[in-house]
């Protein structure tokens, strides 16, 4: 069953790539059926002699405006990314992105390999004008809320050209997924002092300072303020980015089995753990990874939405719901259009703007 033509609010989910295998995102795709009821209609791109009998179960197939489209190979983890593209050409992940190229969905959801998934991106979508790198971008929680990272991976060599880009990518995803109207951006250094920090530092700065107006920059930031209630966007190379973004991601894991390993070191720890059960429950709900479930490659005339390889169900389930709200948004074209505002500035000679 494949999707019809000029399908463009349609989601293409990667059925296959992920490290929980399709049924769990068969789950996935049920859980946001009932827990959205305006969901955007969804794809599942993989072998339909594995996916049909797990979506007839899940009775979502027809009821649910739930299709299949066919795929017959998979990209796995430890594929080389422009091999596995070259090689696996009828590959559930290749598919689903061609399903956005083509027209017939607007968005790709997908927990399968991350180079392959940025370079098929890149390489049959194409970046929008204007715009040399994609970005991916995440959102981490901070005090009183969350912020955006970005870069969170896909370039570990930037040009300041790149991160200014990445301010504007940053703060439109932050106004369609965190509703602040006009996001802080910050951009990360080790000092807050102007001169301060690498050549690619002091140059972007001084860029992001040429077009203050159209974003909101709040100048750069440093380590100790990023989980505090400073910025709203983030913005770095996808070396410091991912750096970052797997630290907070071990260091939750950590604090979780510390916190449970103290608390249930004698009874009268435990008796206390059990009264502030709802407080550890919120606690856990403001720092969970799988609250938004992916990161978007932003930067491409088409989303692509990436999730963790380990993704479960309910993380599944809310990059699909992330998926739907950047559809609703249409976020680049309003992308499209800053960035030619923003290269045209940069493009002045200096003194002139």
């Amino acid at each position: 069953m494949g999707t019809s033509s000029g399908d463009t609010g349609r989601i293409a989910v990667d059925a296959m790539g992920g490290d929980m295998g399709p049924a769990e995102v068969v789950e996935a795709v049920k859980l946001a059926l009932r827990q959205y009821p305006g969901l955007n209609p969804v794809t599942l791109v993989g072998d339909e002699a594995i996916l049909r009998p797990l979506v007839q179960s899940a009775g979502i197939l027809r009821r649910h405006h739930v299709s299949i489209h066919h795929a017959s190979e998979v990209v796995t983890m430890d594929d080389k990314p422009l091999m596995a593209l070259k090689r696996k050409k009828d590959s559930s992940m290749v598919r689903a992105i061609e399903l956005v190229r083509d027209g017939h969905a607007s968005v790709v959801v997908s927990c399968g390999n991350t180079g392959a998934l940025m370079a098929g991106g890149t390489l049959r979508l194409r970046t929008m004008e204007g715009i040399a790198r994609p970005a991916l971008a995440a959102i981490v929680p901070r005090e009183n809320g969350h912020f955006v990272l970005i870069d969170a991976g896909a370039n570990p060599e930037s040009k300041p050209e790149h991160l200014v880009h990445n301010a504007i990518l940053g703060s439109h995803y932050c106004r369609v997924m965190l509703g602040i109207a006009s996001p802080r951006v910050g951009l990360m250094n080790i000092g807050t002092e102007e001169g301060k920090g690498s050549a690619l530092i002091t140059e972007t700065n001084d860029m992001l300072r040429r077009i203050d107006g159209l974003i909101n920059y709040a100048g750069p930031i440093e380590g100790f303020q990023v989980f505090a209630e400073h910025v709203d966007v983030v913005v770095c190379d996808g070396f410091v980015g991912n750096i970052m973004l797997k630290t907070w991601e071990s260091l939750v894991n950590f604090f979780r089995t510390m916190l449970k390993e103290e608390l249930q070191a004698n009874p009268m720890r435990a008796a206390g753990a059990l009264l502030a059960k709802s407080a550890f429950s919120a606690l856990k709900e403001r720092i969970n990874p799988e609250r938004y479930g992916g990161a978007p490659l932003l930067g491409l005339r088409g989303n692509v939405l990436k999730a963790h390889g380990s993704s479960n169900r309910h993380a599944i389930k809310s990059a699909i719901h992330a998926a739907s709200q950047i559809i609703k948004a249409d976020m680049n074209l309003r992308i499209e259009a800053d960035i030619a505002l923003v290269n045209e500035r940069l493009a002045q000679p200096l003194g002139t703007v």
